[in-house]
C-alpha cells in the first residue's frame, strides 16, 4: 500500500487520490462530517481521539462530541481495537449510512489509521482553523486495509550542531506522525553543543551548551556567524517530548554520542579528556564543523560520569516508549590514545589488542551496563570496529556494509546509509541550492532507496529492523532551513518504510509524484516550508556561501 494515500479509494469517491483539492470528496456515496457527527472510543484509543478531536475538530470547527457505541452506528467515527490485526495495521470502513469505522491492531494501529482518515478529508484537514466554514467535509466510500514493511520508520534530527528549540521539536513530531513515522532519533549532544540539562553534572549545559561563534557553511568557509549560539532542554521539556511523541506513538531514541563527538563536555569537565596529551583546560566548545581529535578518555572516572548521565537519561525516556539508547560510537580518532600513557596502560590491563578494540571496550561496557537496566544500546556503524558488543543494534550510515555484516551477525540494524538518505545532502545540482553539501539526492533517489539490500540471507533480512532519514544541520540554522532540506524528501522515505513497494527500478514515480501534487498541499496547509519541486524560492537560497558538493552518483558501498 502507499503512505500518501494507503490504498486506491472504491467506490463512487472518484480516482486513487481520494481527494477533490477541496476538502474531501463528495457525490452520493461519501460520508460527510458535520456538526451532528459523533467520535465513539472503544478501549485503548483514547489517543487517537484526543488527536482526532485536537486535529479535525479545530481545523473543521466541528465539536465530535462523544458518541455512544452502537452495533450499527450512524453519523459517527466508531474507533475499535482488534488483536487479529496486526499491531500497527488497521482496517478502515466508510459507508454513507453508517459513517466511519476504524480498526486497528493495537492503539497505534488506530492512530495511523486515523492519519489516513484526515488524508481522504482532503488539505483543509490539516489546518488548525476553518478556511471554508460552509464547505462540505465528506470521505469517499472506501474500504482500506494496510500496515507497515516496517517497525523503525524514523527520522535522526540533530539538535547539537544548531538547537532546535522545544516548540519546533513539538512541532516535528507532529509531522513525523503525519507521514507515519514512529521513531524519532534525538541526537542531544556533539562538539558545538550539549542540549540535555543533566542535574548531576550542571556545567554541561552551563558551558557545554554554548558556543561563542559559528562557522557559516562548510568548514572551509571563510565566514563566521559571531552571534553566540546554544540552548537546551531542560528534564521537564524533555518529558513534555516524551510524552507528545508517546500520544503519537513515536518512540524517541536519545543518542549521547561517546567515545568521540565531545568537546561540549570535556570544555565542562576537563577532566573526561586526555588531560595526558593535551591541556583540555583550553578546551571550548567547538565553532566549527569536521570530526575533532579531542575524545574521552577510557578512564574509571570517565564511566562513572557517563553512568550518571544515562541513568537521568533512563529516567527521561521511559523504557515502555524508549527502549533503545543510542551511544554514538561514530568518528572517534585514536591519535590520542595512541598518545597516551593511561589509554596504553587502560589497553594493557583489559588486553586489548589495539585502539579499535578500545573503543569496542568502551561501548561494551556501556551495552552491558544499558542491558542490566532493561534498555538496548545501538550505535552507528563503527561499533563492529574491534568487536561488536554482544546486545547491540546498529545504525548503518557509511553504506550497507556495516548493516550487512551486523545482520549477518544476528545483530538488529537500522538502514540509513549517507549515499542515500542523508537530508542535509543537495536535492539539485543547480547553483541555487542553499549550502550545497555532498551528492545529489533527489525525491525521486530516495523514493527509490531499498533498505534490504539484495543478496541478504533471509535470516539476515529478518534483522533490518527498518530506516530512517538523517538531518544533520551543520549548514541547517534554524527551522526554515531544517524544513527546506526535510522535505518533501521525507514523504518519499515514508512511503519506502510503511509500503510493501516492488524493487527500487519498478517503482512507478510518475504515480508517487502525481500523488504528491495533493501532499504539497498539505504541506503548505501545515506551513512547511518544503524545497518546490521547481527549485529553491528566492528566501531559500544562500548565495555565496561555501559549500561542499560531491559530484557525479554515489557509489554502493
Amino acid at each position: 500500500m502507499d503512505n500518501l494515500i494507503p490504498a486506491p479509494v472504491r467506490g463512487s469517491g472518484g480516482g486513487a487520490d481520494g481527494d477533490d483539492g477541496n476538502g474531501g470528496v463528495g457525490g452520493s456515496g461519501a460520508f460527510l462530517v458535520d456538526g451532528d457527527t459523533t467520535l465513539t472510543a472503544g478501549p485503548g484509543t483514547e489517543s487517537t481521539e484526543r488527536w482526532l478531536r485536537a486535529t479535525l475538530g479545530a481545523a473543521f470547527g466541528l465539536p465530535l462530541a462523544p458518541g455512544t457505541p452502537a452495533d450499527e452506528p450512524t453519523n459517527t467515527i466508531d474507533l475499535r481495537i482488534d488483536a487479529a490485526l496486526e499491531r500497527e495495521g488497521y482496517r478502515l470502513s466508510v459507508a454513507p449510512g453508517s459513517g466511519v469505522r476504524l480498526t486497528g491492531g493495537s492503539a497505534a494501529g488506530v492512530f495511523w489509521g486515523a492519519q489516513t482518515l484526515r488524508q481522504l478529508l482532503g488539505p483543509d484537514a490539516f489546518r488548525r482553523a476553518p478556511v471554508n466554514p460552509g464547505a462540505r467535509r465528506a470521505v469517499p466510500q472506501t474500504e482500506i486495509e494496510d500496515g507497515p514493511r516496517f517497525g523503525w520508520r524514523g527520522l535522526m534530527l540533530d539538535v547539537a550542531r544548531h538547537f532546535m528549540p522545544k516548540d519546533g521539536v513539538l512541532r516535528m513530531l507532529d509531522l513525523l506522525a503525519a507521514h507515519k513515522l514512529n521513531v524519532f532519533h534525538f541526537h542531544l549532544t556533539d562538539d558545538q553543543g550539549w542540549r540535555i540539562e543533566i542535574k548531576r553534572h550542571p556545567r554541561l549545559t552551563e558551558t557545554g551548551a554554548w558556543r561563542a561563534r559559528t562557522k557559516y557553511g562548510h568548514r572551509a568557509s571563510e565566514l563566521w556567524d559571531e552571534t553566540p549560539h546554544g540552548g537546551f532542554y531542560t528534564q521537564d521539556d524533555i518529558r513534555e517530548i516524551v510524552a507528545y511523541a508517546a500520544e503519537r506513538h513515536i518512540r524517541v531514541v536519545p543518542e549521547i554520542d561517546i567515545p568521540g563527538h565531545s568537546q561540549a563536555a570535556i570544555s565542562a569537565y576537563p577532566e573526561l579528556g586526555n588531560t595526558d596529551v593535551i591541556d583540555t583546560s583550553a578546551l571550548s566548545v567547538w565553532d566549527t564543523w569536521g570530526v575533532n581529535p579531542n575524545v574521552l578518555a577510557p578512564t574509571d572516572n570517565t564511566l562513572r560520569f557517563f553512568e550518571g548521565v544515562f541513568e537521568e537519561l533512563l529516567d527521561l525516556f521511559p523504557a515502555d516508549v524508549s527502549p533503545f539508547i543510542h551511544i554514538g560510537g561514530d568518528e572517534c580518532p585514536k591519535d590520542q590514545w595512541k598518545a597516551s600513557p593511561t589509554a596504553q596502560a587502560r589497553m594493557a590491563e583489559a588486553g586489548l589488542a589495539d585502539e579499535d578494540e578500545l573503543q569496542s571496550w568502551f561501548i561494551r561496557h556501556f551495552d552491558r551496563w544499558l542491558t542490566a537496566r532493561g534498555r538496548r544500546a545501538i550505535g552507528w556503524d563503527e561499533i563492529l570496529e574491534g568487536g561488536i558488543a554482544e546486545g547491540a543494534a546498529v545504525t548503518s550510515w557509511q553504506g550497507y556494509a556495516g548493516g550487512i555484516t551486523a545482520a549477518e551477525s544476528g545483530h538488529d540494524v537500522v538502514m540509513c546509509p549517507l549515499q542515500q538518505v542523508y537530508l542535509d545532502y543537495r536535492q539539485d545540482a543547480g547553483p541555487d541550492e542553499p549550502m550545497p553539501i555532498g551528492y545529489v539526492r533527489t525525491l525521486e533517489d530516495v523514493y527509490r532507496f531499498e533498505p534490504v539490500p539484495p543478496g541478504l540471507s533471509e535470516e539476515a533480512a529478518g534483522h533490518i529492523m527498518g530506516t530512517q532519514a538523517n538531518a544533520w544541520t551543520e549548514v541547517m540554522q534554524n527551522r526554515d532551513r531544517v524544513d527546506y532540506q526535510v522535505f518533501p524528501r521525507l514523504a518519499a522515505l515514508a512511503e519506502v518504510a510503511w509500503s510493501r513497494l516492488p524493487a527500487p527500478g519498478e517503482r512507478d514515480f510518475a504515480d508517487f509524484e502525481r500523488r504528491m501534487n495533493t501532499h504539497y498541499a498539505r504541506l503548505d496547509a501545515l506551513g512547511v516550508g518544503y524545497r518546490p519541486p521547481t527549485g529553491p524560492q528566492p528566501w531559500q537560497r544562500r548565495p555565496g556561501i561555501l559549500g561542499r558538493p560531491i559530484e557525479g552518483p554515489p557509489p554502493t558501498v
